[in-house]
């Protein structure tokens, strides 16, 4: 049976990712209150954010932002988005 979360950005019960994301307490708190639906929804909109920004995950700054952003997204606040991004038509 796959471990449950009650997610903080959907407000309900949801599967829960099988071990923490990354080490340290984030890490941890991320893996007690986020879903693993919400999780892959944040890895691709980060994904977007550093290609779309081209972002490097070397600079510290551009760090500090990402874990800002996640911040936000998780709880359900106004995110930044990539500027002049377009998503393709859907087929």
């Amino acid at each position: 049976m796959a471990r449950t979360v009650f997610c903080k950005k959907y407000q309900r019960e949801m599967e829960g990712l099988t071990t923490p994301p990354y080490p340290g307490p984030k890490g941890q708190e991320v893996f007690e209150h986020v879903s693993k639906q919400a999780w892959q929804e944040w890895q691709a909109h980060q994904t977007l954010l550093i290609n779309e920004r081209r972002l490097s995950l070397m600079d510290p700054e551009t760090r500090k932002f990402l874990q800002a952003e996640m911040d936000k997204f998780f709880s359900g606040a106004e995110v930044a988005q990539a500027e002049g991004y377009v998503p393709p038509p859907e087929k």
